[in-house]
Formats: C-alpha cells, sequence, structure tokens
C-alpha cells in the first residue's frame, strides 16, 4: 500500500508538470510565432514476481509474467513545429515564413539565434531589427530617403528612393533550417539557439531547397490550438484526481489493517 501511494504520487507529479506545460501553451496563444510543446511519459520500473515462461508448482510452463509497476516520469517537452495561421497586418516590415525556416539573429554576446517572429523594426540607424532591438544577421540598412520599401517571396528587399521611380536592390533576408528543430532550445524573448541535438544550421533562400517563402505584410500566428488545449487540460485533471483517488484508497486500506487489532 507504501508502494501504491508512491506510485500514485508519481502520477500526480507528471500531470503538475502537464498542466503546467498546457497553461505556457495557453499562455501564449496570441504570441507571434510561438510553437506550442508537448509532454511525454514513460514508465520508470517493474518489480517481476514471476518470469515469463517460468515452470509453475503444477509443472507447467506460465504464459504471462507477474509484474508490478512504479510510476510514470515525464522525460520530453516535445516542441510542435507545425506552421501557424498567417495573420495580415499591412505593415512593412512585417514578414511571415510560409513553410519552414528561422529567421537568423546576433545577440549582444555575438551568437546567433533564430526566431519565427517576423515583426521587425527600424534601429536609428535604420537597421532592421527585432522587437527587443536584436540585429538581423543578414545586416540590411534601410536608406532614410527610402520611401517604399518592398519585400519579395525569396527575401529580396527593393526600396524606391524620394524623387525617383526605380527601385533598388538593398540585401536579402536568408533564413536557416535544422534537420532536427525540435532539438533548438528555447530561450524566450521568441528566440532558439542551436545545440548538439539539432545539428547545424542550414542556410537558404527562401522559396528553395524546401524552404519557406517570405510573406510581407503578415505575421505567424501561434499554432496553439485553444480547444485542443482545453481539452488537454481536462484530461490531465481528471488524471491528477484519479491518482489522488488511488492515494486515498491506499491509506483507507492501510486504516483497515491497522484496525485488525482491534
Amino acid at each position: 500500500m507504501i508502494r501504491a501511494m508512491r506510485t500514485a504520487a508519481s502520477g500526480m507529479n507528471a500531470q503538475k508538470f502537464n498542466v503546467d506545460t498546457i497553461s505556457n501553451n495557453l499562455a501564449n496563444v496570441n504570441t507571434t510565432g510561438f510553437k506550442k510543446s508537448k509532454l511525454e511519459f514513460q514508465d520508470i520500473l517493474y518489480q517481476t514476481y514471476r518470469m515469463a515462461g517460468a515452470t509453475s508448482q503444477v509443472g507447467a510452463e506460465v504464459p504471462v509474467e507477474l509484474q508490478i509497476g512504479y510510476g510514470v516520469r515525464p522525460v520530453a517537452s516535445q516542441r510542435i513545429f507545425s506552421q501557424g495561421n498567417l495573420s495580415q497586418t499591412y505593415g512593412t516590415l512585417d514578414i511571415a515564413i510560409d513553410g519552414d525556416g528561422f529567421i537568423p539573429v546576433d545577440l549582444p554576446d555575438g551568437t546567433e539565434a533564430y526566431t519565427r517572429d517576423g515583426a521587425l523594426k527600424l534601429s536609428r540607424e535604420g537597421e532592421l531589427v527585432t522587437s527587443d532591438g536584436y540585429l538581423l544577421t543578414a545586416a540590411i540598412t534601410i536608406p532614410a530617403e527610402a520611401v517604399d520599401v518592398s519585400i519579395g517571396v525569396d527575401g529580396t528587399i527593393t526600396v524606391r528612393n524620394a524623387g525617383e521611380t526605380e527601385v533598388t536592390d538593398i540585401g536579402q533576408i536568408t533564413i536557416m533550417k535544422f534537420l532536427n528543430p525540435a532539438g533548438l532550445s528555447a530561450q524566450g524573448r521568441n528566440l532558439y539557439i542551436q545545440t548538439t541535438a539539432s545539428g547545424d544550421p542550414i542556410e537558404g533562400i527562401p522559396g528553395e531547397d524546401g524552404l519557406g517563402r517570405i510573406r510581407q505584410g503578415f505575421l505567424e500566428l501561434s499554432n496553439v490550438e485553444t480547444v485542443e488545449e482545453m481539452v488537454n487540460l481536462i484530461i490531465a485533471q481528471r488524471a491528477y484526481e484519479v491518482n489522488s483517488k488511488a492515494i486515498q484508497t491506499s491509506e483507507e486500506m492501510m486504516q483497515i489493517s491497522n484496525n485488525l487489532k482491534r
């Protein structure tokens, strides 16, 4: 009965992690480019009382084993990089990746990070930056005299300066992809960094070699499905409750045993 309590407690602890994950998904339902996570579980270990194939007391072969499990544990928080819906903002510097890929940005410490958040801004020098002021690795500067900025599906940026009719090509936004994007480490601020599990970034031109295309005037919404997360939340709550009932039942059985001497 003590074992049953500890086993059920492991189930309650696992569901606590599950609710934490679901809550984070729901909290970021309106976060640009956010990718939802799902928690994965494993059973822990088993105590074997009788092996399958053993000989019983009557000399027959036992067809199945007799085991008692010791609970569950969370083992992975899998991030799902499915495409989020695109929302038209009409913002000149708003871009969305329609397909696979990440926009590379330079962090202040010199390392490179990757994002799906294409809500770009201009620094006071006219450089393209993220909402936190991180420079795009492509290092593109919009001229002060530019009156029209166009970003093509291949990431090419052209501008038309005041008093001119011709457009000028000022650079191109390249994007990165990873063999295992789920191996990227989320850092907050809509940023991911490379890990050994993700593999090295593969740079490419948007729309080529399986990379997504750039859509100007759009932003990618979170891929969180509110109804799905609410259903998962109810399931997690019921699982937590039933494990608490198992602890309560074990405690009642122990109480019955303690009262036998009376």
